[in-house]
């Protein structure tokens, strides 16, 4: 049924709203590989159901994200691949290695201190179900209002905000006692735990000054240790809204939109 429509309404259908969608699909599966081939399959059955799609822009998202978030239900397992204790055990069994942050040029530490940050942030998200992830997601990554939130999510409002204040309890309660960009004095600071991150390849140098550019454009700069943003103070967020609104979007490939055409075209 793909093969119907023309290569014009795929690259209409596609291009518009692929960005945000592998947004989605990258958050809640935090694996880059899987995300590229579920994003071709929302594709495929949006195309098979186009009669289906809304008249206006604003609603095709939604209705994107609907089939997006009911792939992921039927695919994902029902508990979380990873939890607090994996991701503790990941980045704060080992002891501080603040050599490796002196030893780095500032763009090099800079860069290697704001993704250890996104990282680690979405892979708190990544301990929570997957529905609470997904309101979590759909809330403060999307940042969705709650009535479109909701509908993407294909249940009521009300169910919709029991998920999210959940998922809010659950992340706050990790990071309150932990993290630094909650609170400044916790224990679990980026620059310690750089050293770690790298050596257990949950963050990696790559080339002489830069890093992995997993979770942000290289077009983004890092502002400096909390990642406030340009002209901000560099100081903690503590609100966990104000740190997850900030994250950036992940770095797909540059011609993952054209390659999604292609493989849709030739279904």
């Amino acid at each position: 049924m793909v093969a119907k429509l023309e290569r014009a309404q795929l690259m209409g259908l596609v291009e518009p709203n692929w960005r945000r969608l592998y947004n989605f699909m990258f958050r809640l599966t935090l694996d880059r590989d899987r995300a590229e081939r579920y994003l071709v399959d929302v594709f495929s059955k949006a195309a098979a159901q186009i009669d289906q799609k809304p008249s206006a822009d604003g609603d095709v998202e939604i209705w994107l994200l609907g089939i997006a978030n009911q792939l992921l239900e039927d695919r994902l397992p029902r508990q979380p691949e990873i939890n607090f204790d994996i991701l503790d055990e990941t980045l704060r069994s080992e002891a501080t290695r603040t050599d490796v942050v002196r030893s780095l040029s500032d763009p090099m530490r800079d860069f290697l201190l704001w993704e250890l940050k996104q990282g680690c942030m979405t892979s708190v998200v990544n301990c929570l179900p997957p529905g609470e992830r997904a309101a979590f997601v759909v809330c403060h990554v999307l940042k969705l209002a709650d009535d479109q939130a909701a509908k993407s999510l294909g249940i009521t409002e009300s169910a919709y905000k029991v998920r999210l204040s959940r998922a809010r309890k659950k992340v706050g309660d990790y990071l309150a006692p932990r993290c630094e960009h909650v609170n400044p004095m916790n224990p679990c600071r980026c620059p310690a735990r750089v050293g770690t991150a790298l050596h257990k390849g949950f963050i990696r140098q790559v080339g002489p000054v830069g890093g992995e550019v997993s979770l942000r454009k290289p077009t983004i700069p890092p502002y400096g240790r909390y990642g406030t943003g340009e002209g901000n103070e560099d100081v903690p967020m503590r609100d966990i809204a104000a740190i997850y609104g900030g994250l950036p979007d992940p770095d797909p490939s540059a011609d993952l939109a054209q390659r999604l055409v292609d493989q849709l075209a030739n279904q």
